[in-house]
Parts: C-alpha cells; structure tokens; sequence
C-alpha cells in the first residue's frame, strides 16, 4: 500500500497551503490505496535525520510505494497517474503533453507566486516595495498566459482532466484569496471547475480533518 507522507501538525499560517493537498487530491482521483502518516511540523518532525533519508530537501509531500520512494509533489502526481493509468494519456505525445504542464506549473507559474507571499512574510526596506510592483505584474503575465490556453478548452493540457490540472490548480490555490484572476474569467471558472471535482472535496475533507481544522477555514 501506498503511505503518503503529509502535514498532522503545522503552523497555523501553512494551513490549507501545503502541498500534500495536490498528492493526496491524485491519490483521490486514482483511487489507488493509501494511507497517511501524519508528519508534526511544528515538533521538527520533518527535520529529523530519518525523514531526511526519504526526503531530499526535508519536505512534503513524499509517497512510499511498498519500497519506492518518491518526493516532490509534480514528480508524485506523475508517478501516481502512471501506476493507475489515469489522469495521463497513453500515447507518448499526450503524457508530453501532460508533463509540460506540470514543468509549467511547478517552474514557471508557481516561483512567481511564492515570490509574492514571501514579500508579505518578509516585507521591509526599498527592495521589498520594488518587488511588491514588479512581482504580481510577472504573476499577471502567466496569468494571461494561461487565460490564453484556456481559449476552447476544458482542462489545461488535454481533453480530459489530468495530472497537469492537478498540479495547475494546486499552484493557483496560492492567490485564490486575492484579486489576481479576477481581469482573467477563463483562468477563474477552470479554477473553480477543478475544485469542484469530487476527488477534491474528499481530498479537503480529509485533509482538514486530519489538521484538526474546519474546511471552510481552508477553501
């Protein structure tokens, strides 16, 4: 069986932001069998020398697959369509396609609205009031992009739902709570149709549960 290794305990600022919501949205959507041992941050847990065994940069989400080890949520959603033959097409340009996606979420997309949230952590002096200009304009500039994509589709990489939809949706949770996608109304509705997959309702359900917290506090 597949363990999922996720947030039990964390600092209340992390709540509902973590990324063990997209492997755990992907198990969801598989229906592969997991279960999750539940890491307390705030005790230090995932600094531990054993969980750094398992986990190169000390991080969550990492999946056990009975022996196989895999970190890093893009690369766990990934394996995780693989091994249940969904959320992935089968033919070699549909999973290109479907990976492209992924890179573009975890690479491009998501750096740029990490930056913008760690401004407001850490905001102080001349360069922060620089980066709080210029950083949401590069976030408006992938925003538009994607809004582009979205022209006549559905789902961000393929016909279907995807691995790459987990992922895209996963990075855009990061500003659901600003105005960001409110100029881009394709991006918004992909958005919300995304979260209202079945899969992800369950996902969020556990999840709060599991951090002792309601789900409206996380939606």
């Amino acid at each position: 069986m597949i363990t999922l290794y996720g947030f039990g305990r964390i600092f209340p600022e992390g709540v509902g932001e973590t990324k063990d919501l997209r492997a755990q949205w992907a198990l969801e959507e598989t229906g592969l069998p997991y279960r999750v041992h539940a890491l307390d941050h705030t005790a230090g847990e995932l600094d531990s020398d054993a969980y750094g065994r398992i986990s190169p940069f000390h991080q969550a989400p990492v999946i056990d697959d009975d022996g196989f080890v895999v970190a890093e949520s893009a690369a766990v959603v990934l394996y995780l369509a693989e091994k249940a033959g969904k959320l992935i097409p089968g033919d070699v340009q549909g999973r290109t396609c479907v990976v492209q996606w992924c890179f573009a979420a975890a690479s491009t997309v998501e750096p740029t609205l990490v930056c913008i949230d760690l401004i407001g952590i850490f905001d102080s002096g001349k360069a922060a009031h620089k980066l709080h200009a210029e950083v949401p304009k590069l976030a408006r500039r992938w925003l538009g992009h994607l809004e582009r994509r979205l022209e006549g589709r559905e789902w961000i990489a393929c016909a279907d739902f995807t691995a790459a939809d987990i992922m895209m949706a996963g990075v855009l949770r990061s500003i659901r709570k600003t105005d960001l996608m409110q100029p881009f109304p394709r991006l918004k509705a992909y958005y919300e149709r995304c979260h209202a997959r079945p899969a992800w309702q369950r996902t969020l359900g556990l999840y709060a549960e599991r951090l002792g917290v309601s789900v409206d506090d996380i939606r």
